[in-house]
C-alpha cells in the first residue's frame, strides 16, 4: 500500500489526496486561510507551506538509495510547498511547522506580511472569537509588528447586497467568496477589483450581490471582511449557545446550527453533512430566526364574544374536551401538517385513533419553479414525507375545504391554511376550530381556540426530507416550562453557566408560554379517560413509532445522531419528487 511520512510518522493511504486535507483528516494541523475542501485550491494565502521531499530510487534496481545510517536519501523540493494544492505521492516525506524551524519561520513571516495593512480592530469586529486570522496570529504569528507606516485604506461599510456588508480593509484576498459564486452557487456575482494591496472583492458596477446563497460567503470569510447585515454587531460568539438543528423552511433539510443568547435565536449557520447540504445553506433558511423569535403565540387564546382573549392551559383542555364530547366522532376533522414533526403528527394521529375519529389528512405546500436543483426545493415544508410514511392521506385544496365544510370540529396542526389560500374564512365560519400553532397568522385569528406549541428550536423532534432522510432537531430555546440546566438535550453556554436571574442578559419575556404538542395531547387524553397515552418526550414517541410503524423500523435518536440522519427505505421516487 502507498505510504507517506509526515513529521517522522508513517501513514498508509489509498486514492488521491491533497496534502493539507490528508493532514487535517489525521487530526493534525497546518495553518491556512484560502483553502476549502469543497472548492478549488489556488494557494493564494501561502500560509499552509510545508517542506516536502521524495526518496531517491536507483533507476536500474528500483531500490531506494540509503545513506550511511541506512535511512532513505531524500531529495527535497528546492522551496517550501503549499500543502493545499500538492497531491501526496508514494514515499513522500513531509515536515510541518511541528518539526521544522524553516517551515515555522515561513508561516510566521507570511502572517507578518498579511498583517501589514490589516486593521487592528478585533475588539469591534464581528469575527472576533471565531476568526482564523486572529487565532493563527496568536498561535503562529509574530509577537509584534515592525511596520510603523500608515496602513492602506480601502472602502468600509459597503452594502454589497441586501444581506452582506463588506469592510475591504480587512480582506486578505483569499478569494473564497469569489470562488463560491463561481464554483458553488454559480452566479458569478463577485470578483476581485484593483491590484496589489488595493484589491478587494466587489460586485459588478450597477449590480448587487443578491445571490440566494450569499451569506455562505460570510461563513467562508476567514476574517471580518464580509459580515451579515442582520447579525452585525448583535453578539459575540462566546456569548451564544451553538445548537445543532435542521432547516425547516423547505424540504431539503439542510443541517444547521442555531446560535442563541438570552433565549433568542440570533443567527443560523450551516452545519456540514456531506449527504444533504455539504457546507452550505440558502439565505432564506437563515431568516427562520424571525419565526423562532417573533410573532409567537404565547399562552392559549380563546374566542369569547367573537374576540380572542388569553386563557389558561386548564381552560384550553376543558374547552376542547367539551367540544369533542358534544359531537359525533366522525364529525371531527383532524388536519396534520407537513410543517410539523413526525412526532407531532404521530401523537395527533394516535389521539384520533384512540378516540375513534377520522385518520388525519394533510396537504403539501408546493410552489412550482421555486426549486433550483441545489438546496432550494419546490416543496416549502420540511416533513411532507413524514406525513406520508405515517399513513396520512394527502389531499388537495378542494378536498381539504370539503372536509372542513362537513365537520363540526376541526383540529388543525401547525399549518396556516388560510394564509396560503387552502381555506377561506367562510370555510371556517360555522365550525369550531382549534389550531395548534407556533406563530400568529390569519389562520389563528379565525380560530376559536389557539393552543401555543413549541417550534423546531424548542423541542427535540424529527423530520423526513425530500430524499427520505430522517433527521432531528435539538432544543435551543427554553420555554416557560423548561430549564437549560435540567434538560440534557440542551447545550449550556458561558452566560447560562455563570449567570443568574438578576443579570442584565437574562430576559424572562423571551421565554414563550408554550408546550410540546405531545404534552398538551397527553393532558387532553388523560381528561378523556384514555390510558397508555402519556409520552413525555420526542425520544419516547420515536421509540414507539419505530415499533409500530414499519417505515420507521430501527429508527432512533441515537442512530440519527451517529449517522447524521437515516435514509428510510420506504420513500418512493414519487414521494421524493
Amino acid at each position: 500500500m502507498a505510504e507517506v511520512f509526515i513529521d517522522g510518522i508513517r501513514y498508509e493511504y489509498e486514492g488521491e489526496h491533497r496534502l493539507l486535507q490528508f493532514i487535517q483528516d489525521l487530526g493534525k494541523e497546518v495553518p491556512f486561510f484560502c483553502y476549502h475542501p469543497s472548492m478549488s485550491a489556488p494557494a493564494n494565502c501561502r500560509q499552509c507551506m510545508v517542506k516536502v521531499g521524495q526518496p531517491v530510487k536507483d533507476r536500474e534496481t528500483g531500490e531506494y538509495e540509503l545513506d550511511e545510517n541506512g535511512e532513505r536519501v531524500i531529495r527535497w523540493f528546492p522551496k517550501l510547498q503549499t500543502s493545499c494544492n500538492i497531491m501526496i505521492a508514494d514515499g513522500m516525506v513531509v515536515h510541518t511547522q511541528e518539526t521544522d524551524d524553516l517551515v515555522k519561520r515561513a508561516q510566521k513571516d507570511n502572517l507578518e506580511l498579511i498583517l501589514i495593512n490589516h486593521p487592528l480592530d478585533c475588539p469591534i469586529c464581528d469575527q472576533a472569537g471565531e476568526c482564523p486570522l486572529q487565532i493563527q496570529t496568536y498561535k503562529y504569528g509574530p509577537e509584534g509588528s515592525r511596520f510603523e507606516v500608515k496602513k492602506v485604506h480601502k472602502p468600509k461599510r459597503v452594502q454589497l447586497g441586501p444581506r452582506v456588508i463588506l469592510d475591504a480593509e480587512r480582506c486578505i484576498n483569499c478569494t473564497r467568496c469569489v470562488r463560491f459564486t463561481d464554483e458553488i452557487s454559480k452566479t458569478h456575482q463577485l470578483t476581485i477589483t484593483s491590484r496589489g494591496d488595493k484589491n478587494y472583492p466587489i460586485a459588478a458596477p450597477g449590480r448587487e450581490f443578491d445571490d440566494p446563497y450569499s451569506l455562505n460567503t460570510v461563513d467562508l470569510c476567514p476574517v471580518g471582511a464580509l459580515t451579515s447585515a442582520d447579525f452585525r454587531f448583535k453578539a459575540r460568539v462566546w456569548e451564544m449557545n451553538q445548537t445543532p438543528s435542521i432547516d425547516v423552511t423547505n424540504a431539503k433539510g439542510s443541517n444547521i446550527d442555531l446560535w442563541t443568547r438570552d433565549n433568542l435565536v440570533l443567527r443560523i449557520t450551516p452545519r456540514y453533512n456531506g449527504e444533504v447540504n455539504d457546507h452550505w445553506m440558502p439565505d432564506e433558511g437563515r431568516e427562520a430566526y424571525r419565526l423562532f423569535n417573533e410573532n409567537r403565540v404565547s399562552k392559549p387564546r380563546q374566542k369569547l364574544d367573537n374576540e380572542q382573549v388569553n386563557s389558561s392551559w386548564n381552560n384550553a383542555v376543558a374547552t376542547l374536551l367539551e367540544q369533542l364530547e358534544g359531537v359525533d366522532k366522525q364529525d371531527v376533522a383532524i388536519i396534520g401538517s407537513p410543517h410539523a414533526s413526525v412526532e407531532e403528527n404521530y401523537i395527533l394521529g394516535k389521539f384520533a385513533s384512540l378516540m375513534g375519529m377520522n385518520q388525519p389528512v394533510f396537504t403539501s405546500q408546493i410552489e412550482k419553479g421555486k426549486g433550483d436543483g441545489f438546496l432550494i426545493t419546490d416543496d416549502l415544508a420540511p416533513n411532507a414525507n413524514g406525513c406520508r410514511l405515517l399513513g396520512f392521506e394527502e389531499k388537495d385544496s378542494k378536498s381539504i375545504a370539503a372536509i372542513v365544510k362537513k365537520a363540526r370540529v376541526v383540529l388543525l396542526l401547525s399549518d396556516h391554511l388560510v394564509d396560503r389560500g387552502v381555506l377561506s374564512a367562510e370555510n371556517l365560519a360555522d365550525t369550531f376550530v382549534a389550531v395548534f400553532a407556533t406563530n400568529h397568522s390569519e389562520t389563528t385569528k379565525l380560530a376559536n381556540l389557539v393552543v401555543p406549541i413549541t417550534c423546531a428550536a424548542e423541542h427535540a423532534a424529527s423530520y423526513v426530507n425530500i430524499d427520505g432522510r430522517i433527521q432531528r432537531t435539538f432544543p435551543a430555546k427554553e420555554t416557560k416550562y423548561t430549564n437549560r440546566r435540567l434538560d440534557f438535550e440542551m447545550s449550556e453556554g458561558r452566560l447560562d453557566r455563570y449567570g443568574t436571574s438578576f443579570d442584565n442578559w437574562i430576559t424572562e419575556d423571551n421565554k414563550v408560554d408554550c408546550m410540546p404538542l405531545w404534552r398538551f395531547m397527553s393532558s387532553l387524553a388523560e381528561e378523556s379517560g384514555l390510558e397508555n397515552f402519556s409520552l413525555s418526550s420526542g425520544r419516547e414517541i420515536m421509540e414507539e413509532i419505530s415499533e409500530l410503524v414499519p417505515a420507521f423500523e430501527g429508527v432512533s435518536y441515537e442512530v440519527m445522531d451517529e449517522q447524521a440522519g437515516i435514509l428510510l427505505q420506504g420513500v418512493s421516487k414519487t414521494v421524493k419528487s
